[in-house]
């Protein structure tokens, strides 16, 4: 049986992996939008394989940022009623932020 560390930890190495390319992806279109208007930002989102990448980006990061904090809160804070409140606030954002920014962005028009 795995322990509850042991997945969080397989889960963080993964998520990593994955982010590796998708960041390296992102980091070189967001050096090309540096001369572009927003017209032109925005197609290059609301093209379909555009809008499936950023939003695996999205999940996949905050995926890993929300694991990664929650590691900070274990460490960190010591009394469990605020260290729980802390967690699922932490994940209610990491849930809800990444959901309407691809709420948004798949419904972007142009």
């Amino acid at each position: 049986m795995i322990s509850s560390v042991t997945k969080k930890w397989l889960f963080l190495k993964v998520a990593s992996a994955i982010l590796i390319p998708l960041m390296m992806w992102f980091a070189f279109n967001l050096a090309s939008f540096y001369d572009k208007s927003y017209v032109e930002v925005a197609t290059f989102i609301s093209a379909q394989p555009n809008k499936l990448l950023f939003s695996l980006f999205l999940i996949f990061a905050y995926f890993f940022s929300a694991l990664s904090i929650s590691e900070v809160f274990e460490d960190y804070i010591e009394n469990e009623k605020l260290k729980n409140a802390a967690n699922k606030t932490l994940n209610i954002f990491a849930i809800v932020f990444p959901l309407i920014i691809i709420i948004l962005i798949f419904n972007l028009n142009l």
